[in-house]
């Protein structure tokens, strides 16, 4: 880029000012983000007690893997809409099918109706993150967005916070029940102020909803999803259950293509797809986000329970400076974004921090301090929070504001499948060597505490004999941490493809249009 060129953009850049109502827009975006996020991960510090409880272990990864998979279905459904009729509706849809889902999970006595309200909650939960998105998308400029969404960002982080502290001291001292409870005010709050306070330029289209193509998405994913989590440990992969998921799985994959390719206005337009930036950022979201964040908070707290017998509120609290580290990388790394328009350095950065740090996990054993785990999040969270909000900034410099929706959802929709994916095979992996394992080290032992393996809860191995909570120790050590040194092929694949991410400098983007259009409508609002 010239140098001519850079002067003109950084005046652009500071004669910019915030459209009308923004102060009120943002703030309800951050506590939609808030929503959507701290569900994600709350039960993380609680799943050994909430398993234990509910007599599910087998069932440990649908805890969470239901949320993000209804979560990941809807986005593309919540972008075309919002392209379509407004982004203020979908937002109020979204927070009221949320409030139900926490209602059905809080009330329930089985395993299985706790998966379905996490699955009802997972479906709203999508609606909110990609509104909170879209939005900035349409109203703010490249390298503006560039650093309003670093807070964005360093509120997922500090929901990532709050959502395991927040769930270990209710398990601990109260129920987990209560983290879902809290939904319910909190969310008739927000759509109260979503309702009587934000106020957005009004989108009205004819809505032709591709019933087939979400249809087939469903399929697609729901098959791949089951296949990661069931394969090889509820059945053989060879098994008739498995190898019907997986031709279910690849059927919805050709009839979710068919169908985008016949669909007079598809959910997830495949044009999306001839823009190598948004390909290559999304591969790399889908291994550096998916493995090196949501795979590493949902099972390690667990690990440090059973590992180092602290409490739930405690291994919340061992995952602060992880936290901390993403909101760090998020927000340093947004404010240069906004100030320089470079981003090739910062993403290349991050893939190769995030593999270090979660490699750096499966060095550790049973001998190991508390310390060793707690530095390796660190580095993951810098690595994630370089990556995590810039890459879908890079992603929205690259398209019109009439695809707002859509690309967000597509970007966020494929970062989600990374997720689903990375927690379901790691769940897969770490529920059946955990429970050949501690058959195996307890012995008549585990008879004389627990009916059986799924039932075994962090105060019943601080219980033990100490012969038998050291070899429980050592197995949940031998069972969690070697999966991590397997990621860094994939993340050697990662670091590829952020090399090879366009050296392009952020323009203005869709933001001339985009403020144009929100200033002459400002008062065609929802």
């Amino acid at each position: 880029m010239s140098a001519e060129s850079d002067v003109n953009q950084a005046a652009e850049q500071q004669a910019w000012r915030p459209p009308q109502r923004f102060g009120v827009i943002f703030a309800s975006l951050l506590v939609a983000m808030l929503l959507s996020s701290l569900d994600q991960m709350i039960f993380s510090t609680a799943l050994p007690t909430i398993v234990g409880e509910l007599n599910g272990l087998e069932y440990m990864a649908w805890v969470t893997t239901a949320y993000i998979l209804a979560a990941t279905i809807g986005m593309p459904v919540y972008g075309k809409l919002g392209d379509l009729i407004g982004h203020k509706r979908v937002f109020v849809a979204g927070i009221a099918v949320f409030v139900v889902g926490s209602i059905v999970a809080a009330s329930t006595t089985t395993m299985s109706w706790l998966i379905v309200g996490r699955a009802i909650q997972g479906l709203g939960g999508g609606g909110l993150m990609i509104t909170s998105q879209a939005v900035l998308a349409v109203l703010l400029p490249a390298r503006q967005r560039a650093k309003y969404t670093a807070p964005m960002g360093a509120v997922f982080g500090l929901s990532s916070v709050l959502g395991p502290l927040l769930g270990g001291w209710l398990t601990d001292y109260h129920s987990w029940r209560w983290a879902l409870w809290m939904n319910v005010p909190l969310g008739i709050l927000a759509l109260v102020a979503a309702v009587w306070g934000i106020r957005l330029p009004t989108q009205r289209g004819k809505v032709d909803l591709d019933t087939w193509g979400i249809t087939s998405l469903a399929l697609a994913v729901t098959g791949t999803v089951l296949v990661a989590s069931w394969g090889g440990e509820h059945y053989a992969w060879t098994s008739p259950t498995i190898l019907g998921l997986i031709a279910v799985a690849i059927a919805g994959w050709v009839a979710f293509v068919v169908a985008e390719r016949r669909a007079g206005d598809p959910i997830m337009p495949l044009s999306l797809f001839g823009n190598r930036t948004l390909v290559l950022a999304i591969a790399i979201a889908v291994i550096a986000v998916g493995i090196g964040s949501f795979a590493v908070t949902s099972y390690l707290p667990t690990y440090l329970q059973m590992a180092y017998g602290v409490s739930a509120t405690v291994s919340g609290l061992l995952m602060l400076p992880m936290i901390i580290g993403i909101i760090v990388g998020t927000t340093t790394t947004g404010i240069a974004i906004s100030r320089t328009g470079r981003y090739h350095t910062i993403v290349f950065v991050g893939v190769i921090g995030t593999a270090i740090g979660t490699g750096s996990l499966s060095l550790l054993d049973e001998t190991s301090s508390i310390l060793a785990p707690v530095i390796c999040t660190v580095i993951i969270g810098l690595g994630v929070g370089a990556l995590m909000q810039n890459l879908l900034v890079v992603v929205q410099d690259q398209f019109s504001i009439h695809d707002s929706g859509s690309v967000t959802a597509t970007y966020n929709f494929f970062r989600e499948i990374g997720a689903a994916l990375g927690v379901a095979v790691v769940g897969s992996v770490f529920t059946g060597r955990l429970t050949s394992g501690l058959q195996a080290a307890l012995g008549d032992a585990l008879g004389s505490v627990v009916d059986n393996v799924s039932s075994l809860t962090p105060q019943i191995v601080r219980s033990l004999p100490e012969a038998s909570r050291i070899a429980v120790t050592a197995v949940y050590a031998d069972s969690l941490l070697p999966i991590f040194a397997w990621t860094l092929g994939l993340f050697v694949i990662a670091s590829v493809l952020a090399w090879f991410m366009p050296r392009n400098t952020l323009g203005t983007g869709i933001l001339p249009e985009a403020t144009e259009e929100a200033g002459s409508r400002s008062d065609a609002v929802d």
